[in-house]
């Protein structure tokens, strides 16, 4: 019998062969794909996120576990797909221009994954325009953008005046790193911020109405 709360304990420890193994067995005995991410995947992410948001886990065991995470989903994916499984939402993430940075928008990309989200990773020093045009050939509901040095911080007003400009009034904007602060994502017209990985999550949420 297919145990979906061991697959997710597995994922929370980070055990990569483990999820394999487990999500291997699940389907075999004919669990339903979206049942295995929802209640063995996303159940163990969603651990992981609470416990990293609390500082009981760190960055090191954040990155095994969304390893894990993408050894389950490697097996998951097609069958998602020919399922026709959609995703909760569809985020666009890069950090901003002039900036390098990519550890925090990579635990972010994990996080969201972890929560059922599509995921475009746009990666580093990522232009308002590039923003603009990822919005209009993906979609998505959400831009989510990363930025760890204070120079590169106006680069985030560039970008949600450029999507404005571009009439993507749609698109909501989250935004986040170690610089910022709610205040400052208020002056600058964002959507959404968030100040550590684990609560981009939460905020997208609440922001798209799926809290």
């Amino acid at each position: 019998m297919a145990d979906l709360q061991a697959l997710a304990d597995q994922l929370f420890a980070g055990k990569q062969e483990e999820v394999k193994k487990l999500t291997q067995q699940a389907i075999d005995e004919g669990v339903s794909p979206k049942e295995i991410l929802t209640n063995g995947l996303i159940k163990g992410m969603e651990k992981v996120g609470m416990k990293f948001k609390n500082n009981e886990i760190y960055v090191p065991e954040v990155l095994i576990a969304a390893r894990a995470m993408k050894a389950g989903m490697g097996l998951l994916k097609p069958l998602l797909a020919a399922a026709g499984h959609e995703p909760i939402a569809k985020i666009c993430l890069g950090t901003v221009r002039g900036d390098l940075h990519d550890i925090g928008k990579n635990l972010v990309v994990m996080m969201m994954e972890g929560a059922g989200f599509d995921v475009v990773d746009m990666g580093i020093d990522v232009k308002p325009e590039q923003f603009v045009e990822a919005a209009k050939t993906h979609n998505p509901q959400l831009i989510g953008m990363s930025a760890l040095l204070t120079t590169t911080m106006p680069a985030m007003k560039d970008t949600i005046d450029s999507l404005k400009a571009a009439g993507l009034t749609n698109v909501k904007t989250i935004v986040g790193g170690a610089p910022l602060t709610q205040k400052y994502a208020d002056e600058i017209g964002a959507s959404g911020y968030a100040p550590d990985a684990a609560s981009a999550v939460d905020t997208a949420k609440q922001l798209l109405g799926l809290a």
